[in-house]
């Protein structure tokens, strides 16, 4: 694939993007996510209510060229617009990119699978957004994430010699957790190990330091990755987390009592997992000189 094909999914990305801040901006907890009563209309400034152009709706350009504020009234706009246009951009261009030089499998088979992981990662994208906003996380999201895995299982199901190496992304090292077994049992085990471990926190914490919506969201990413590879997201997703919290404490912007949406952090883990998960665990086993 040529590199100009891949500037042409970025830029798609880009307008996806542009869309998925206007889901998460006008979403209200009590309404569906995509309730098209809501996300229709034309986009207007979030303070003075003045209906925008189409060249200040030119994803991350009219940002910047506004210098990140609005024409009308000057108010400064949230770095979440050019954030989540740029995220969905890279979305959109490093998943088949990833799929393409990565995979020896059947064309039909990458362009499948690189179509629903790129579903995968803009619902998470989405769901990070709204949780750090509301400290929601939307269930048909979450079920939106089970049935692309399900996608996923049954697409795998149907390659031939489609072994465990090819479904862990910690490639060889997984043998090391035991268990591949069958990739519906895996799939399973894994979620619930996950929600699991999540209903437990919520059960000892009382419903403070997470909600039911994080135990869904472990089954679902679960669901998706199989075992162990939902180890190494835990992993990551609670170290990260928990670096951000004590930095945010040290600098005086959150205390002990304040809490953190955990769904940015599970989606990065999850990210660093997918597309990173074999380098990271062999570098760990490198350092440790085995």
């Amino acid at each position: 694939m040529s590199y100009l094909f891949y500037l042409i999914l970025f830029i798609f990305g880009l307008i996806i993007g542009s869309f998925l801040n206007v889901v998460s901006l006008r979403f209200k907890p009590e309404n569906q996510v995509f309730d098209l009563k809501i996300i229709n209309g034309r986009s207007a400034c979030s303070y003075c209510r003045k209906t925008l152009c189409w060249y200040e709706l030119v994803p991350i350009v009219s940002f910047f060229i506004q210098s990140g504020k609005c024409r009308s009234c000057g108010h400064k706009l949230s770095r979440q617009y050019p954030i989540v246009e740029l995220l969905s951009g890279l979305i959109f261009a490093a998943v088949p990119f990833f799929i393409h030089y990565r995979s020896s499998l059947p064309d039909y088979y990458r362009f499948g699978s690189w179509s629903i992981w790129t579903l995968v990662f803009l619902v998470l994208l989405l769901i990070s957004v709204i949780d750090f906003r509301h400290f929601i996380i939307p269930d048909e999201l979450t079920w939106m994430l089970i049935f692309f895995g399900l996608a996923l299982i049954i697409l795998q199901s149907q390659i031939p010699n489609f072994n465990f190496f090819d479904q862990s992304f910690l490639r060889h090292y997984a043998l090391l957790f035991g268990w591949p077994g069958n990739i519906w049992l895996n799939r399973l085990f894994a979620a619930l190990t996950s929600s699991v471990f999540f209903g437990l926190l919520f059960f000892l914490g009382k419903g403070k330091m997470m909600g039911g919506g994080d135990v869904k969201l472990g089954f679902a990413l679960g669901w998706l990755l199989g075992w162990p590879d939902i180890i190494l997201t835990l992993v990551i997703s609670f170290m990260i987390g928990g670096a951000t919290g004590f930095i945010l404490m040290i600098n005086r912007k959150r205390t002990m009592k304040d809490s953190l949406p955990l769904a940015p952090f599970l989606a990065i883990g999850f990210v660093l997992t997918v597309f990173f998960g074999y380098q990271i665990i062999n570098g760990y086993f490198s350092l440790m000189g085995l």
